[in-house]
């Protein structure tokens, strides 16, 4: 067993940050803005009762129900835009337009022209733009993507990705049942965050080809879903997302000709697996493992560390506008093949 702490890039300063939305995905980055030593100066709500009660809790200078007004603040440098996904694009270009860095929370947008017009926004005003698939900043998935680099498992040949949970148990909630607000159910918000993981780990998907279903919810949008995935290398993969689970599940395994690498919350949600052969001729299940067991912040504090990172220019980006742009848009495909029962091709693949 080895233990490691999980790598991140600490910002070397504070920063001034607005937060738009104060779900539950806003508070992970309230923390998350504290724990790299900034500070939230503003949030933003439409609705005026949970806004003061969250400028309270959260020790926030300003609050605005017009997110309009909070871009227009002097005391913001930047803003982790937290919001259902059909404001996603209007509020990034409006920030991008006002000067501020972005972290958009995921998916970046509904549509794939939209995201692009973020990404060439944003680039123009010379503000940072992240995406919030927190999971490029997940210790295992990290160790991993520079163990596949540096050979460890040899050359990848399939792999796993499953993302499944029942919502504690409460149900669907706010608009993520709803169509017009969200642009789709489990296989858009899970399954972006997996697409985003395994173009991270195998690179990009020539093909896909899925199946989604309503099981549970009485909901406008699916809350089960399967895709198969070829990769360009040729590789073959499969990620599976649902909302009918019970309890929570998040894992990945990716095999390859000479080792395989596996990561399970149900093991341990910071511990990354690796079996290996030291030499033929062993029983089929006696191989070598390492253990590595790691340790740190969650994936989503060392996302917004790396956000801030970057603004600092410390490092890249750790998850652009082209890769949350790119999920978006295996998530459509997907959808398309569910629609027509037929694979959907993306990209060409190399020869095996």
């Amino acid at each position: 067993m080895s233990q490691l702490s999980a790598p991140s890039v600490k910002p070397e300063r504070s920063h001034n940050v607005g937060i738009i939305g104060t779900g539950g995905i806003a508070q992970t980055h309230m923390q998350a803005y504290k724990a790299a030593g900034s500070k939230v100066v503003a949030i933003c709500d439409v609705n005026p009762d949970v806004l003061a009660a969250k400028q309270h809790e959260w020790d926030a200078d300003s609050a605005y129900t017009d997110f309009r007004d909070l871009l227009n603040d002097p005391a913001v440098d930047a803003v982790s835009i937290c919001t259902p996904n059909s404001s996603h694009h209007p509020m990034t270009m409006a920030a991008a337009a006002a000067g501020k860095h972005v972290l958009c929370e995921k998916p970046v947008s509904m549509d794939l022209a939209d995201a692009q017009a973020m990404i060439d926004v944003c680039a123009t005003a010379g503000v940072v733009f992240q995406v919030g698939h927190h999971m490029r900043s997940w210790a295992p998935s990290a160790l991993a993507k520079a163990m596949i680099a540096n050979g460890d498992i040899g050359r990848v040949t399939h792999a796993r990705f499953r993302q499944a949970h029942d919502w504690g148990g409460s149900g669907i909630r706010g608009v993520f049942g709803s169509r017009e607000k969200s642009g789709g159910g489990t296989l858009l918000d899970n399954g972006c965050h997996l697409f985003d993981l395994a173009r991270s780990l195998c690179g990009d998907v020539a093909n896909v080809f899925s199946r989604i279903a309503t099981l549970q919810f009485e909901i406008e949008v699916e809350d089960t879903a399967h895709a198969s995935l070829r990769f360009t290398s040729g590789a073959i993969g499969e990620v599976e997302v649902a909302w009918t689970a019970t309890g929570f599940q998040e894992a990945f395994s990716v095999w390859g000709t000479t080792g395989s690498l596996e990561c399970d919350s149900l093991h341990g949600a910071n511990v990354l697996i690796h079996r290996y052969r030291n030499g033929p001729g062993v029983p089929w299940n006696d191989t070598c493992v390492t253990r590595y067991e790691l340790s740190g912040p969650s994936a989503h504090t060392n996302h917004v560390a790396n956000f801030l990172s970057a603004i600092e220019k410390r490092r890249d980006v750790v998850c652009t506008g082209e890769d949350g742009r790119e999920a978006v848009r295996l998530v459509a495909a997907c959808y398309q093949s569910a629609d027509t029962g037929l694979p959907v091709k993306l990209l060409g693949e190399s020869a095996l």
